[in-house]
């Protein structure tokens, strides 16, 4: 059995060539423990500031679009959503924010400008449900242009989801103006049934009822 010089010893020794490593490795496993924390507060940081904006944003929209909307409420709403881009590039308010300048676009007259919010939001990465309203927004507009093929295209390569009666509704829009009322009521009838669980959508029942009663 060792004496407690023996055992001072020993441990000495061990110290001397372990220690270094110990510390080492206690160092890197303390850094990585606060630079995680660090970094999860500072991603918290950035989506309560984004959130912020964003909502800043919503507001100045509303105003925008309100009969007494003045061009200074338009141009904070511009300032706002520059600001989404700019800082929170790969958040999913930048890309909320570009849809809701689209359809500020949209309500000018401004249908070019509309577009490029809405190819913004396609370019970066946006979650399903942003990329599939993105789309739908622009066959609109493209069908506002006179393209509604183009248009039909574009969406006979989306799966829309959840957003199927509108989906189906848009492209009996676009079915009509191309002058396919048959496809254009069959298109109606398909968002009529998904819009079943939904609830009553007024305007949708108004264009089938419309079309019914042109064939009768």
């Amino acid at each position: 059995m060792r004496t407690e010089e023996e055992q001072v010893e020993a441990l000495k020794r061990w110290w001397q060539e372990n220690g270094k490593t110990l510390l080492l490795t206690l160092a890197i496993a303390l850094a990585l423990v606060f630079g995680w924390r660090t970094w999860q507060d500072r991603q918290a940081t950035e989506a309560a500031n984004a959130s912020a904006m964003y909502q800043s944003l919503v507001e100045a929209v509303s105003l925008s679009l309100a009969a007494e909307g003045t061009d200074a409420q338009v141009a904070t709403a511009e300032h706002l959503a520059a600001g989404l881009k700019a800082d929170y590039e790969g958040s999913a308010y930048a890309a909320l924010g570009s849809l809701l300048m689209a359809r500020v676009a949209v309500e000018q007259g401004q249908l070019d400008e509309a577009l490029v919010q809405l190819e913004w939001v396609l370019s970066h990465e946006p979650s399903d449900a942003q990329r599939t309203v993105a789309i739908m927004r622009k066959a609109q507009i493209m069908g506002q242009q006179g393209q509604a093929s183009e248009a039909l295209a574009l969406l006979d390569a989306l799966e829309p989801g959840s957003f199927e009666a509108s989906y189906q509704e848009l492209r009996g829009d676009l079915l009509l103006s191309s002058g396919k009322a048959i496809e254009a009521r069959d298109a109606y009838r398909l968002a009529a049934q998904a819009a079943e669980t939904a609830g009553v959508r007024p305007l949708l029942t108004m264009k089938l009822e419309n079309l019914t009663a042109e064939e009768g």
